[in-house]
C-alpha cells in the first residue's frame, strides 16, 4: 500500500507486545500527524509506549459510553468530552488542548484551484466541473460540521447537495480527495500540512469566522492508569503544545 494511503488506513501508532503497559488512547483522525511526533518524542524521553487509535470523536465518544476500555480520550470537538463528563465516564471535564482549522484541499491535477475564499470553489460548481466534493460526515465528525457551517457561510451548501462524499472521519475525507473519488475536500488545516498530502495537494485555510470554533478537548476515563496519566500530563507541557502549533493547529492560554 502507497505510503500515503498507509497512514490513513492505519488504527494504531503502536501495537505493543505487551499492550496492556501502555496508555490507551481514542484521538480524533485530525491529530494523526501531530500526535504520532508527539508520541515519538515522548517515547524517546521516558521510554514508555502509547497506543492509539485514531477515528470520528463521535464513534469513540460512543464507544466510551458503552464501556471501551480507552484510558484516554483525545476528541476534535470539546462537546463529547462534556457529555461523558456529565454522565460520569471520566474523572473530570478535562483539558482544552487545541483549536482546529479547516482547509479545502485539491489535489494535484484537479479541476479545482485552492482559494481561501472558495470563490473557485463556487466557480467549479456554477460551470459543471465539480463532480464530487468530499467532506467528513456531519452527524459525527465535529470538522464535518465545521464544513458544513463554512459552506454555508458561502452559499454552497444547498448547490452541493447530492455532490458531496462524505468521509466517516476527517482523515477519511482527505482520502477521498485524493484518491479521485473527489476533486476536493474540506478538511483539517493539520492533514493538509503534512509531508504526504503536501506533496500530492494543495490547500487554503479556510476563515475561522465562517464556522463554530473547532474547540478540542481531552480528558482521562475513570479506569485511567499511571502511564495515561503520565502521558496526558506530557500532552499540556511546552514541547507538546510546540508540536499541535506546528502542525497547524491554534492553542488555547495554558
Amino acid at each position: 500500500m502507497p505510503g500515503w494511503r498507509a497512514w490513513l488506513f492505519s488504527l494504531a501508532v503502536s501495537i505493543l507486545p505487551n499492550h496492556c503497559l501502555a496508555a490507551k488512547v481514542a484521538a480524533a483522525a485530525d491529530l494523526q500527524f501531530a500526535l504520532a511526533e508527539i508520541v515519538a518524542d515522548y517515547s524517546r524521553l521516558t521510554g514508555r509506549q502509547v497506543s492509539i487509535a485514531y477515528g470520528s470523536s463521535g464513534h469513540f465518544a460512543r464507544q466510551i459510553a458503552q464501556g471501551a476500555p480507552f484510558d484516554l480520550f483525545i476528541s476534535a470537538d470539546e462537546e463529547y468530552v462534556l457529555r461523558l463528563a456529565a454522565q460520569g465516564m471520566l474523572r473530570d471535564s478535562g483539558r482544552l488542548y487545541a483549536i482546529g482549522r479547516l482547509a479545502l484541499l485539491v489535489p494535484r491535477g484537479s479541476r479545482l484551484t485552492a482559494d481561501e475564499s472558495l470563490s473557485g470553489l463556487a466557480a467549479a460548481i456554477a460551470d459543471g466541473r465539480l463532480r464530487r466534493l468530499a467532506i467528513a460526515n456531519p452527524e459525527h465528525a465535529p470538522y464535518g460540521r465545521a464544513a458544513r457551517a463554512a459552506l454555508q457561510h458561502a452559499g454552497l451548501w444547498n448547490v452541493l447537495q447530492g455532490k458531496l462524499v462524505l468521509g466517516e472521519n476527517v482523515a477519511q475525507a482527505a482520502q477521498f480527495a485524493l484518491s479521485g473519488s473527489a476533486e476536493g475536500g474540506i478538511v483539517a488545516w493539520s492533514l493538509s500540512l503534512s509531508p504526504e498530502l503536501a506533496r500530492r495537494s494543495s490547500a487554503a485555510l479556510i476563515p475561522a469566522a465562517w464556522h463554530p470554533p473547532i474547540r478540542q478537548r481531552m480528558a482521562l476515563t475513570r479506569g485511567a492508569g499511571e502511564a495515561a496519566i503520565r502521558f496526558y500530563d506530557y500532552l499540556q507541557q511546552p514541547a507538546a503544545r510546540a508540536v499541535l502549533e506546528r502542525h497547524g493547529f491554534a492553542l488555547p492560554e495554558s
